[in-house]
């Protein structure tokens, strides 16, 4: 029997599915098989051949089912192991978001089916790789948005990357899509479409070669010093220990760390908020302007009985106090849109929740230490278009985080791996503060320079040169890659009709 015949039948082939889709996720951080992040969709492009819109729905939920089955899986631990929901509820939640994000493959898999030509070059180089695109930019914002597991992301630490300062982490995907359907077409194209399916594998990794020679954006100022401050308290007794354990903990931390030039705590480092705290911040600014260091550090605060998620920026020159307020905010984490009951029922069920105020959208980057830094917290440097004004005019990117949530698993190298592309895209240096890890400092080119030891308090001590300029990504965004796709769609939908019709 033929592979395709295999396939086609009914539960072999979604399982073959629903383990490319689980493949698939080793191509990300921790693992990097990017490889597969080509393999992997081109095996399902190829299932999509010949299928109803029926069925190549249902080929393409489980491929989508397998990534994020195995891909968050620690969403378990942070529901769980560290939020103490019940275990039915655990994994009702789990079980949704696989769901949900099936769901957007399910309709790809139908609309590939339905609309766009039976096959040829035009459906595999271009047609599902633009369809497949737009699914993924429309999962990176509808309903709040998740952006995780982007293909593109997947690009870090080959030639490929060299690219995301042009067509930024969407474009990346894109160009992993049409390696994809190369694959196709080599196997199933004619003599002449293989020959242009290989000359393309080769003019795409040679321009990711060449772009790697290229300095979008230029220095700023001098290298300055910067040190990390990650207290490593576990998550599960954060908010129930003693908090001036904390505060010990914070205040001799950083002062062994006086005298960088910057001073990064993590996310909501103390869990406290900090209008109760005014003496102790006092006294730790004190302490660090004698050593002429500034502070960023991550914190909650209350203003007019509104609580957010903010960094504080302070100076040594004590002019000016500044905030940054996160405005992607985690549903049903630091937000609930459930109506009242449902919170007072998860409430009892004893899963912990707050609920924040979204900061604005449109926040300036904090003046210290001489720079103009790009704040970001916890998971909101996955949506990297929505930061595109305050990394235009940024000498420096920041993101504090608090990652201890999911436990030892390989969400901090998906994290990390986020936000290397954030790096990459901008030209610019990333300083990454985490809880337990991982606390890292990032260069322009997305390589990490240092990184802190895991689950360990320490300071962590490095240099990173600040830079200044607008890379080609910087000055678009997002727009001409998305506007490319739906004209490729569009397009390729027209084109299959036609052939349909005759």
């Amino acid at each position: 029997m033929n592979p395709r015949a295999i396939v086609e039948r009914r539960f072999v082939g979604s399982a073959v599915a629903l383990v490319a889709g689980m493949l698939l996720s080793l191509s990300f951080a921790p693992h990097g098989w990017w490889p597969l992040a080509i393999a992997m969709p081109a095996l399902l492009i190829w299932m999509w051949d010949g299928a109803t819109p029926k069925r190549a729905a249902v080929l393409g939920f489980w491929f989508n089912a397998g990534t994020f089955s195995v891909g968050t899986y620690w969403l378990y631990i942070s529901l769980r192991l560290i939020g103490h929901a019940p275990i039915p509820l655990a994994l009702l939640l789990m079980a949704a978001l696989v769901a949900i994000m099936g769901a957007y493959h399910y309709l790809l898999g139908w609309l590939v089916a339905r609309f766009l030509p039976a096959r040829g070059a035009v459906r595999w180089l271009l047609a599902i790789p633009a369809a497949w695109l737009l699914i993924e930019w429309l999962r990176s914002w509808l309903f709040s948005g998740f952006g995780w597991l982007a293909l593109g992301y997947s690009q870090t630490d080959t030639w490929l990357g060299n690219l995301a300062p042009i067509v930024g982490q969407f474009g990346l995907g894109f160009i992993v899509l049409v390696l994809a359907g190369a694959l196709v077409t080599i196997a199933h194209g004619n003599t002449r479409m293989r020959g242009a399916a290989a000359g393309l594998i080769v003019v795409i990794f040679g321009a990711g070669f060449a772009a790697g020679k290229i300095e979008w954006t230029q220095p700023f100022s001098r290298p300055i010093s910067i040190a990390v401050v990650q207290g490593a308290i576990p998550q599960d007794s954060k908010w129930t220990e003693d908090v001036q354990i904390t505060l010990d903990l914070y205040r001799s931390m950083t002062a062994e760390a006086r005298g960088a030039d910057l001073i990064v705590w993590p996310e909501s480092a103390v869990p406290a908020l900090a209008n109760d705290l005014i003496p102790f911040y006092e006294e730790v600014y004190r302490d660090a302007s004698a050593g002429g260091s500034a502070l960023l550090m991550g914190t909650i605060r209350e203003e007019k009985g509104e609580y957010f998620n903010s960094v504080l920026a302070m100076e040594p020159t004590a002019k000016s106090v500044g905030w940054y307020d996160k405005s992607h905010l985690v549903p049903f984490s630091e937000f609930f849109p459930v109506p009242h009951f449902v919170r007072e029922w998860l409430k009892l069920m004893n899963l912990p929740y707050s609920d924040f105020t979204h900061g604005a959208a449109d926040q300036k980057p904090l003046e210290v230490a001489g720079q103009q830094v790009a704040a970001g917290i916890c998971y909101e440097d996955a949506y990297g278009s929505s930061q595109l004004a305050a990394l235009r005019s940024s000498t420096l990117l920041v993101n504090v985080t608090n990652d201890a949530w999911f436990g030892k698993s390989s969400a901090r190298y998906q994290h990390l791996q986020i936000s290397r592309m954030r790096a990459m895209e901008a030209a610019r240096p990333m300083v990454r503060a985490a809880n337990t890890g991982v606390s890292a400092a990032i260069d322009a080119h997305g390589r990490v320079i240092k990184t802190a030891p895991e689950y360990e308090a320490n300071v962590m001590h490095a240099t990173v040169q600040p830079r200044a300029g607008l890379t080609p990504y910087l000055r678009t965004g997002n727009w001409p890659i998305v506007c490319l796709a739906l004209v490729l769609s569009l397009g390729s939908a027209y084109l299959g009709r036609r052939r349909k019709s005759n």
